[in-house]
């Protein structure tokens, strides 16, 4: 439910669109003057719909004065000059009387939508500023050096970008970096991992749908994609995404314009896109999984971000930032590592990278006896165990003298079969959905290897 405030001085227009909008469970304030709407507090309302043409000042008056709340101009004089008018004055969009009242509920629910999408947006902006408070991303190490100047030179452009690196390397973070410092940094970062959801859902979700286009749509509804219109879009495990709707994002991308399911008419939509693969994509493109035309549109610019164990003396960095954070979010007394456990982390491989180290780290601090974090408490030893190398002899998962427990098993399971199955087959043979398999490797830290079958 949205409160709504309509400026309009005929009464029978101001009556009939309030009823309209109460229907649909919107509350309504009125006002047949922009004097008598400002005797409200104008940032209380969700939306302001105003006349242009009012007596005494005009709709357009109540801009600055409702600023941010989005103003909606109506206009009799539906000329492009009165729209353009309108909108150089800081209008959100414009309707033109007489309104259609599927238009008009159209253009409410899509500004109210981009309203919260800003809020939240504001909320993860405002909480990578206090998790990260040096910067979005952490590291001295050449190759982090280096992938920070091309960052500098990438983001400003509106050039689609594809980020490349294992699991927990810090894709979305670099995805969020980009953004932020984009000219697109106060519009919606909409993101997305097309691993979780499955390709009917994936392509609603993506594209949207009009009503009666699905069972169950009794309404239409934009897609992420309008969600991020004027922003970004980011399309994590951008290699599981269907064929058919890599077609759709490479209409995307040539031509900018969607289609919902069940439409007719394409909508325009200004996005740039980010996507995100744990493995290289063109040896999906070699194996027939991923459209070539697809894979040159994305790899444009490509970023990739180099694995833990490889950043040398950033490990220790990440691993003091992340304790100052991690004590203060469980409110714990503040903390410091042992000698022993800085060299424990310095030689651990970090198979789930930043994510495992952090992992690590949270559950050091939530088991802390004393002031100082020991190896013992980051089970660092525990964890390397439960990982086979991909040197060591390894004895087959039939054999019955191996007391595995259930997440031994995923773990070794999923790391032996992973180059020769796809993540359809894993799932497959593992009993679960792709969404699940995919929940834990997050949860377990099982990075995905590349590999030249383009599992």
């Amino acid at each position: 439910m949205s409160h709504i405030m309509i400026v309009e001085d005929e009464p029978v227009i101001r009556g009939a669109l309030r009823k309209l909008l109460e229907r649909h469970e919107h509350t309504v304030v009125e006002a047949a003057s922009a004097e008598q709407a400002l005797e409200h507090p104008l940032q209380s309302f969700d939306l302001i719909i105003s006349d242009l043409r009012l007596p005494g000042a005009g709709g357009t008056d109540l801009i600055g004065s409702a600023n941010p709340t989005p103003v909606l101009i109506m206009t009799s004089y539906a000329s492009l000059r009165s729209a353009v008018d309108a909108m150089r004055l800081g209008a959100v969009d414009y309707v033109a009387k007489p309104f259609d009242h599927d238009e008009m509920l159209l253009s409410v629910n899509r500004i109210l939508k981009e309203g919260k999408l800003r809020r939240h947006n504001h909320v993860l902006r405002t909480d990578v500023a206090r998790s990260y408070p040096t910067g979005a991303m952490l590291g001295e190490s050449t190759a982090m050096q280096e992938l920070f100047r091309r960052v500098e030179k990438v983001a400003p452009t509106d050039t689609s970008v594809l980020i490349t690196g294992e699991a927990g390397t810090g894709k979305e973070l670099l995805a969020r970096l980009l953004h932020e410092r984009s000219r697109r940094a106060q519009a919606p970062l909409v993101s997305l991992n097309c691993a979780a959801i499955s390709g009917p859902q994936l392509e609603a979700e993506l594209f949207g749908h009009e009503r009666d286009a699905l069972p169950g749509a009794d309404e239409a509804k934009p897609g992420l994609i309008e969600d991020a219109h004027g922003g970004t879009l980011f399309l994590d495990e951008i290699g599981e995404l269907p064929m058919e709707t890599q077609a759709h994002l490479l209409r995307l991308l040539h031509d900018g314009e969607i289609t919902r399911i069940g439409g007719v008419m394409p909508r325009r939509v200004d996005v740039r896109l980010i996507a995100a693969s744990p493995k290289a994509l063109d040896a999906q493109v070699a194996a027939g999984r991923f459209r070539k035309d697809l894979f040159y549109r994305l790899n444009i610019l490509q970023l990739e971000l180099p694995p833990l164990r490889e950043r040398g003396s950033d490990i220790a960095l990440l691993a003091h930032a992340l304790l100052s954070r991690l004590c203060e979010r469980h409110n714990s007394q503040p903390l410091t590592f042992s000698q022993s456990a800085l060299d424990a982390m310095a030689q651990h491989s970090w198979p789930g990278n930043v994510r495992e180290l952090e992992n690590a780290i949270e559950r050091a601090v939530i088991l802390a006896d004393g002031p100082e974090i020991t190896p013992e408490a980051l089970a660092l030893n525990a964890a390397a165990a439960s990982t086979p190398s991909s040197t060591s002899s390894r004895r087959p998962l039939e054999d019955p003298q191996e007391d595995l427990s259930l997440e031994d098993y995923f773990t070794r399971f999923v790391l032996e079969n992973q180059d020769a199955m796809t993540e359809t087959e894993l799932a497959q043979k593992l009993g679960i959905s792709r969404k699940c398999l995919w929940e834990r490797r997050q949860r377990l830290g099982i990075p995905r290897r590349r590999s030249t079958a383009g599992a």
